[in-house]
């Protein structure tokens, strides 16, 4: 059995689990955080499994730029445009998920 086969978030996005969607393309998911760290928390994960944000900036950088570019889209939708995006990388900086995940973090003032 692969890594991907045991995958939280490749279970997901196959829809073996259920999520709420925020955005879904060719490459690309966006569901709600089950538990949310501000008003608008939304998890964006490429389709491919890839174990961290470094792992995919070596192998797809367009897909990371892109990632990107839905962050941004969601915060326009759901805030003024204003938002965080996190990526946990490794046990350590808090990551409990080994498929890589932006933490979008908007719709209301944040603390730094």
């Amino acid at each position: 059995m692969s890594e991907a086969d045991d995958c939280l978030f490749c279970k997901i996005i196959a829809g073996q689990i259920p999520s709420s969607k925020v955005y879904e393309d060719d490459t690309t998911y966006a569901f709600y955080d089950i538990n949310p760290k501000a008003k608008v928390h939304v998890l964006i994960v490429p389709k491919r499994h890839y174990a961290n944000v470094a792992e995919l900036a070596a192998a797809d950088p367009a897909e990371l730029a892109h990632i990107v570019e839905i962050a941004q889209r969601i915060a326009d939708e759901r805030f003024h445009g204003a938002y965080r995006l996190v990526f946990n990388t490794g046990l350590d900086a808090g990551q409990t998920v080994f498929h890589v995940h932006a933490h979008v973090l908007t719709g209301e003032v944040l603390d730094e």
